[in-house]
């Protein structure tokens, strides 16, 4: 989470009522959403394996990583580059890039965090709305990985 005299660059997306701010360093594009192939074995929230820039990505629904109740419709995939890996994540809408300031962030309460404490590195309030900061790097869990990536290069 950012400190109270830094400020951060997020990628601001929608899902349904819920804003989430994605770190901008993060973030590769955004897209109309492509064709995803279900993987069997996956957890609920991966749709599957898209064929992106050539390469098999993995494409998870952010709405139902951060506890959306049942798949919404898909309005842009954003494009996430998280060391040499690449995901694609599913969102309702880009709102574009906003600077955050870090003392407007708050850590999430114990009571409300979700299944992966440190999936969300923070909260605050933007237009009156909840906004979720995330952190990219817990997006993906790596038996995903292991299942996106040939001859088990996602072990590391």
């Amino acid at each position: 989470m950012a400190t109270a005299h830094t400020e951060t660059t997020v990628l601001l997306t929608r899902l349904g009522s819920r804003l989430c701010a994605i770190p901008l360093v993060d973030v590769m594009e955004s897209m109309r959403p492509l064709p995803a192939a279900p993987v069997p074995g996956v957890p609920s929230f991966v749709k599957g394996l898209a064929v992106i820039r050539g390469a098999p990505v993995p494409v998870v629904d952010l709405g139902l990583l951060v506890g959306a109740t049942g798949a919404a419709p898909t309005g842009r995939y954003v494009l996430l580059r998280l060391g040499e890996r690449r995901v694609a994540i599913a969102v309702d809408g880009v709102l574009g890039v906003r600077r955050l300031d870090g003392s407007a962030l708050h850590k999430l309460p114990p009571l409300f965090q979700t299944s992966d404490p440190e999936l969300t590195t923070g909260i605050g309030v933007r237009d009156e709305q909840l906004l979720f900061v995330l952190q990219t790097a817990r997006i993906v869990p790596d038996e995903v990985w292991r299942i996106a990536e040939p001859n088990g290069a996602g072990e590391r």
